[in-house]
């Protein structure tokens, strides 16, 4: 067993993410079985306790997660080709049921805010923007459990086997692709559960058994659901709501 560096170890344990825990070391804010440590690059047993200090603690509680159901037309990630990004929709114009909500705007809340996971400019639905480093390795981290749902309308005919090749046996750039669940909803509207994100997966899944995507709409995040929040719209993750 070797020493393991401690951001990597607070990672792994859902603490914060690796460089906010570089930046809690740096400031003297973690401390391994009791002493505190503040050097990076620092390194710990396994099987050390690792605890954040106060300070640590307020900064994570004071950052905001945001459900946005992003429109067709705006990229989650880094604009291009003169599209948009998703969020410049967060505005207290665009709050949804603003006297509901946990917190108030804030214009700090935009501050470090990043999508956690893609979704494609030609889709809708639930996207997920956070400062929070823990929520963003939830949905996206390497070992990432959390299943997401998506409603797809398609345009074509599936090939025989299509429906059990969608739910496995298909690969993308040579890597088989988990199982997935896949069902009919009707004639022409699919249901997918993933868990996993691979770059405009569902089209191309449906591209290789003969259907054509002419719609897609993530509706699910784990347990937080897109439920009726209107189309350009967000609203804060709720007090006690949790993607697993």
């Amino acid at each position: 067993m070797e020493k393991v560096r401690i951001s990597k170890l607070m990672a792994e344990r859902g603490m914060c993410s690796r460089r906010e825990a570089d930046a809690f070391i740096e400031r003297g804010w973690v401390r391994v079985d009791g002493v505190v440590v503040s050097e990076l690059g620092s390194k710990a047993w396994p099987h050390q306790k690792i605890t954040l200090d106060k300070q640590a603690r307020q900064r994570q509680t004071s950052r905001v997660t945001i459900i946005l159901n992003k429109p067709v037309g705006y990229v989650s990630h880094q604009a291009d080709h003169g599209y948009r990004q998703a969020v410049s929709l967060i505005t207290p114009q665009n709050l949804y049921r603003p006297q509901r909500q946990s917190h108030a705007f804030d214009r700090a809340h935009l501050k470090g805010l990043a999508p956690a996971g893609r979704l494609d400019i030609d889709s809708q639905g639930l996207l997920v923007l956070t400062q929070d480093g823990r929520v963003a390795r939830q949905l996206v981290g390497d070992d990432s459990e959390v299943e997401k749902e998506y409603l797809v309308r398609v345009e074509g005919r599936i090939a025989a086997n299509g429906l059990a090749r969608l739910r496995h046996g298909l690969s993308l750039d040579g890597v088989a692709l988990r199982p997935a669940f896949v069902e009919w909803l009707n004639e022409d509207q699919l249901r997918f559960r993933l868990r996993e994100g691979r770059k405009r997966q569902i089209r191309r899944m449906c591209e290789q058994v003969g259907l054509k995507v002419v719609g897609l709409k993530r509706v699910r995040m784990g347990q937080v659901v897109l439920g009726d929040l209107p189309v350009g719209k967000w609203r804060y993750l709720r007090e006690g709501e949790r993607f697993i």
